[in-house]
């Protein structure tokens, strides 16, 4: 980066090289920021310096592509500090309340010592592509609490209920020294369940009175769940609370967990308003980590989960690169006119972009063999 100076009322203005260029409280006076390099991420990431946890976060979410070799690097150089935290994921119905009972139980947690951090993913507009970002206002306590910090982000176009770089954005707050990372999806539907190939716990958040109760009962999501808590459970709607996590546990005898053999999923009732049931909700956590790590568990699932980030990174990848091509972008300009004109079917339309990202790959393996 350049920042400029002028030497005298004016004159024109002179561009400093970075090397010479204002830095610290004087550049951020002029509304510049300095560039950071791997290693001013990875410093400022392991002291737990906020300014750079932000721009850090920032940055595992970039599509730049100078970005992403950045972000590598960084991961790269905390690697060695991450892996001891708590990662538990939470996903539920809309409106079940799901920011409230997580500033409930960090409030909890940080006043039991722990540093918690959140990760906390807001749906975007399919219009504008926009989001809110509401989580630190919902959850303000927290957000304002020095043992604890709050990173909203928006879903994009992802499906799964979580952001892009939301994995490298777990690293980034084990390494800067959270030992309990919590990451809030947009919302449960039927498919937005990819937090649980990021976690260690997954927490499904039901509600009662709305037929939720068996209504949410859908295999994909129930099946990777591991525990269940039905909220709001105060007032009036206790005992139907009551009923609700009878029906469940009934429901999740017919099915499969993913960790059957190791661990039976529980259900319990908890309020984020009056705090009732947010002790037992953490201790289940603890003890799912107490079997997990004993029997080795927790071990192997984080290694599967590491390979398929691995693969989902790479089938990421090598999309964006292949339509960043220019030959591709023209062809795929001309095909998307023909399939909405009705000159061609969107299958054929596929498969001569297919073909060109074959010729591609054909052409760069001769390429290589003759240099």
């Amino acid at each position: 980066m350049c920042a400029s100076s002028t030497d005298q009322p004016g004159t024109t203005p002179r561009v400093l090289p970075a090397a010479v260029a204002p830095q610290g409280p004087a550049l951020r006076r002029r509304g510049v920021r300095r560039v950071l390099e791997a290693k001013d991420y990875i410093d400022g990431i392991r002291c737990c310096d906020r300014g750079i946890l932000g721009r850090a976060f920032s940055l595992m979410e970039s599509h730049v592509p100078a970005h992403r070799v950045v972000a590598s690097e960084v991961l790269n150089g905390i690697l060695s500090r991450t892996g001891n935290a708590v990662r538990l994921g939470i996903s539920g119905v809309p409106g079940a309340g799901k920011s409230t009972l997580i500033e409930a139980l960090g409030m909890k947690l940080t006043g039991k010592g722990h540093k918690v951090a959140v990760l906390a993913v807001d749906p975007s507009s399919a219009i504008s592509g926009g989001s809110i970002l509401g989580d630190k206002t919902r959850m303000e306590k927290l957000a304002l609490h020095e043992s604890a910090m709050v990173r909203p982000s928006a879903a994009g176009r992802l499906l799964g209920g979580v952001a892009r770089g939301t994995r490298e954005s777990v690293l980034v707050c084990e390494a800067a020294g959270y030992d309990v990372v919590i990451v809030e999806t947009v919302g449960v539907g039927q498919s937005e369940s990819a937090v649980a190939s990021m976690v260690d716990f997954f927490l499904l958040l039901m509600l009662t009175g709305g037929g939720d109760e068996l209504q949410g009962i859908k295999r994909g999501v129930l099946e990777l769940a591991d525990g269940i808590a039905i909220n709001k459970a105060d007032g009036e709607n206790a005992r139907r609370a009551q009923v609700a996590c009878t029906e469940l546990r009934s429901a999740l005898r017919l099915l499969r967990p993913s960790d059957g053999a190791h661990w039976a999923p529980k259900v319990l009732p908890c309020s984020a308003v009056t705090g009732v049931g947010l002790d037992d909700l953490w201790q289940m956590v603890r003890d799912y980590e107490a079997v997990m790590k004993e029997t080795g568990r927790r071990s192997e699932k984080r290694r599967l989960q590491a390979a398929q980030w691995m693969t989902q990174a790479t089938e990421a990848l090598v999309l964006e690169r292949f339509f960043a091509q220019d030959a591709v972008r023209q062809e795929r300009e001309a095909l998307r006119h023909a399939v909405e004109e009705g000159q061609m079917a969107p299958l054929a339309a596929a498969e001569r972009l297919a073909a060109l990202a074959q010729h591609s790959t054909s052409s760069e393996k001769k390429g290589t063999r003759e240099s």
